[in-house]
């Protein structure tokens, strides 16, 4: 069984016992964390996309850690006119272990 569920902006195909990496969220390492924003689930084989069945759909997970990604480079550039930038940036993310998907 398998679920999609939307967070950070992004959707996120979990099962149970995964370890997903989402966008920052506001919750210390050991803490449970509930997604209620289930865009889609896999019951017995069968894709389900029913809004009665999804607002009750949950899935919890426990917070593993909070880290950061790569370091990652913006550089801007005009030919011909003296302007250079260079900047750059890492991500805050958080490492999510799926305890329990519910229907």
């Amino acid at each position: 069984m398998y679920a999609v569920i939307k967070t950070g902006g992004k959707q996120h195909k979990v099962k149970e016992g995964d370890v997903v990496i989402i966008e920052k969220m506001n919750a210390d390492a050991g803490k449970k964390v509930t997604f209620d924003d289930v865009v889609m689930v896999d019951k017995d084989g069968e894709p389900v996309f029913d809004p009665k069945v999804l607002e009750k759909a949950s899935v919890t997970g426990t917070v593993i850690e909070q880290t950061r990604g790569d370091k990652i480079t913006v550089f801007k550039y005009k030919a011909k006119k003296g302007y250079s930038v260079k900047q750059g940036h890492r991500q805050d993310l958080t490492k999510v272990k799926i305890d329990q998907i519910k229907v």
